[in-house]
């Protein structure tokens, strides 16, 4: 009886680890080259994706203050991914990724993704 339960917490546990693995940099974050300093779930050169969705959208933030404007979450994230920035998650900057505006669709949904994994 003991080697069954045994089994099936571990069969649990690699369930749960393939379930968190699972989730991947969607295929516009590659051709975008975010994957260059981001990953979803640890650290590269700036934040895991999911640590940055948990201190804005899982702590109820409704607001993004980019260059001491006030603006809803998503437009600032857009602008902060787009300009460029330092200071919130250390002292390496974030690159300008789309000074022109060129890429705004296409870096408003990596946004929002990205802020999915509040729940995840």
């Amino acid at each position: 009886m003991k080697s069954i339960v045994a089994s099936v917490v571990a069969l649990s546990s690699l369930v749960a680890a393939a379930g968190v693995m699972a989730e991947e940099m969607p295929a516009l974050a590659k051709k975008l080259n975010c994957t260059a300093c981001h990953a979803i779930d640890k650290r590269v050169v700036g934040p895991a994706w999911r640590d940055v969705a948990r201190r804005y959208t899982g702590s109820g933030v409704t607001k993004y203050t980019y260059n001491g404007k006030e603006y809803p979450l998503i437009e600032g994230l857009v602008m902060k991914v787009s300009h460029g920035g330092s200071g919130n998650w250390g002292t390496m900057p974030m690159p300008a990724n789309d000074p022109s505006g060129a890429k705004q669709a296409e870096i408003t949904e990596l946004v929002k993704f990205e802020q999915s994994l509040s729940t995840k």
